[in-house]
């Protein structure tokens, strides 16, 4: 019983921690902290492994800890769309927390993934607490700000600034990244499609700023100081 005692308090204080470092949670209240760690279920998935389908009705909220999961719809034709590349610490499903029953899109792993699922009885349960209640619209209004933002973000910068700008944001500034990601995948990412990114990635061949071979790519360090 002991044992069992002692699994149980790790397992919460490692959930704790995913939810501190995590974008979305990131300074809430520990009272709220805990209370949330107390109702997330970790599950690890494989890559290429789907989480549900657009049309599915939702039961879960999620948010991503670990690998990257990519969220698509699909056109009547049978085109898959994608709408956008999820990073650690990003929320997602949330949105049948307030307006949808059924999941708008559909969630697929692009590698090897742990999420913590939360499900939607559990969160309007601690949604009746005043302290979690006034610490999750704060959380809702920073990500509206960052969709504002990401908006103007998208507008503004024309497709190479926003790939530099993707490759500083996740990974840092280096001279060299291993890109999991395949170039759809980061097309998606940036807002632009995969035949746009092909032509600029050629051009900054063409130009010597990059050099790419299967997971690495090269970044000549003058692309940065004139950045």
């Amino acid at each position: 019983m002991k044992i069992l005692q002692l699994y149980c308090n790790k397992k919460q204080m490692d959930t704790k921690k995913l939810l501190r470092e995590s974008n979305f949670f990131k300074g809430i209240s520990e009272e709220s902290l805990n209370s949330l760690a107390s109702i997330c279920i970790p599950r690890k998935y494989k890559k290429r492994e789907i989480l549900f389908l657009e049309g599915q009705k939702g039961n879960n909220i999620y948010l991503l800890a670990e690998g990257n999961i990519q969220l698509y719809k699909n056109s009547p034709e049978g085109k898959e769309i994608v709408i956008k590349v999820l990073w650690p610490g990003e929320i997602f499903a949330e949105v049948i927390l307030f307006e949808e029953e059924h999941y708008p899109v559909s969630a697929v792993t692009l590698k090897e993934s742990l999420v913590l699922a939360i499900t939607k009885q559990h969160f309007y349960s601690l949604l009746s607490e005043e302290s979690f209640r006034n610490d999750f619209i704060g959380i809702l209004m920073k990500k509206q700000r960052y969709l504002a933002n990401r908006i103007y973000y998208l507008n503004v910068h024309a497709v190479g600034e926003r790939f530099f700008r993707f490759l500083l944001e996740q990974y840092g500034k280096r001279d060299e990244y291993n890109v999991p990601l395949n170039k759809k995948d980061i097309a998606a990412a940036i807002g632009t499609t995969p035949e746009t990114l092909s032509r600029l990635l050629l051009r900054l061949k063409k130009e010597g700023k990059i050099t790419w071979k299967g997971n690495l790519l090269k970044v000549k360090r003058e692309v940065w100081s004139t950045g």
